[in-house]
């Protein structure tokens, strides 16, 4: 294996552990600040973060039609971005970060399904696939109960709002597929991120009472999401997709679920009975055979 590839391989895997890890991260700030408040906060801070990599690596903006263009891409994927940021935010903060991780991870499966309408057909795998991961979510869903039969504890709003979040987070992957390679990508990445944060912030004005105090109580957390879970994480992604096959790196990404129930049981004390565990398992084997073919969907972008 060349030395390009390999260390790509390790950024791409530092970026699924930084986006697992942001789960747990996610479930602690809601103690401090409501969830459109951090929502705003983080991508704001996210794309304050991409400047000076955009300085660095773009400093050619294209002309003023280039930069329209981005304009309107970067609003149109920051919108849909706001909703899928929006319900998962909404979503962890009633179920577990590690039940989260896994729910979240089925865009990888509704991606080449919702890539039907485009007129993309999925492989049979991809079906297979789905079936494998739904019926993990049907295990992870079951009732907690006592002793050994000691499960997540039932599918609830939390959850619901995760799945529909993850449809939007697959509508947002080809989105970015569809308009990203037609501007400067760095750019385009910095305008969604602060459509996203400026929609995040007038929710949090419209919904709730934002308190700079309880931002900076919540800083620790906030700080993880906006300046690796966002900033740095995109960077590492950018950086490690250009020696590395769509088809690996959308199974190194995959890596994000477990990572994600490792930093609740590390981080949070969260405990996995062997429903958790074998509906995991069900839905990680999934996610990798919808990713192990040939005709998986070209670019598996997840800008947050």
């Amino acid at each position: 294996m060349r030395k390009k590839e390999t260390r790509a391989i390790l950024c791409l895997l530092l970026t699924s552990l930084i986006w697992g890890f942001a789960f747990s991260a996610q479930k602690e700030a809601v103690r401090f600040m409501g969830n459109f408040t951090f929502g705003g906060a983080r991508f704001l801070l996210g794309a304050l973060s991409l400047l000076p990599v955009v300085l660095l690596f773009e400093r050619k903006s294209g002309g003023r039609k280039r930069m329209r263009k981005t304009l309107l891409y970067g609003t149109v994927g920051g919108t849909v971005l706001f909703f899928a940021s929006a319900l998962q935010q909404f979503g962890i903060d009633m179920t577990s970060a590690g039940k989260a991780g896994f729910i979240t991870a089925l865009y990888i499966i509704l991606v080449p399904v919702f890539g039907v309408a485009l007129k993309r057909r999925p492989p049979r795998t991809t079906w297979v696939a789905a079936l494998l991961a739904f019926s993990g979510l049907f295990f992870l869903s079951l009732p907690r109960e006592s002793g050994i039969l000691e499960g997540f504890g039932g599918f609830g709003l939390g959850d619901g709002l995760l799945l529909i979040g993850a449809a939007f987070w697959a509508v947002h992957i080809l989105v970015v597929d569809r308009l990203a390679a037609r501007v400067t990508p760095l750019r385009f990445s910095m305008v969604q991120f602060a459509v996203c944060g400026l929609l995040g912030s007038a929710a949090a004005v419209l919904f709730e009472e934002p308190r700079f105090s309880g931002i900076a109580a919540g800083w620790q957390p906030l700080f993880y999401c906006a300046f690796l879970s966002v900033g740095a994480a995109y960077t590492l992604q950018s950086i490690g997709q250009r020696h590395v096959t769509p088809a690996r790196a959308a199974i190194l990404f995959s890596l994000e679920a477990l990572f994600g129930a490792l930093g609740g049981i590390l981080f949070l004390r969260e405990v996995m009975g062997w429903k958790g565990w074998l509906g995991g398992g069900l839905m990680f084997a999934g996610i990798l055979l919808a990713q192990v073919t040939p005709q998986t969907p070209r670019k598996t972008r997840k800008c947050a």
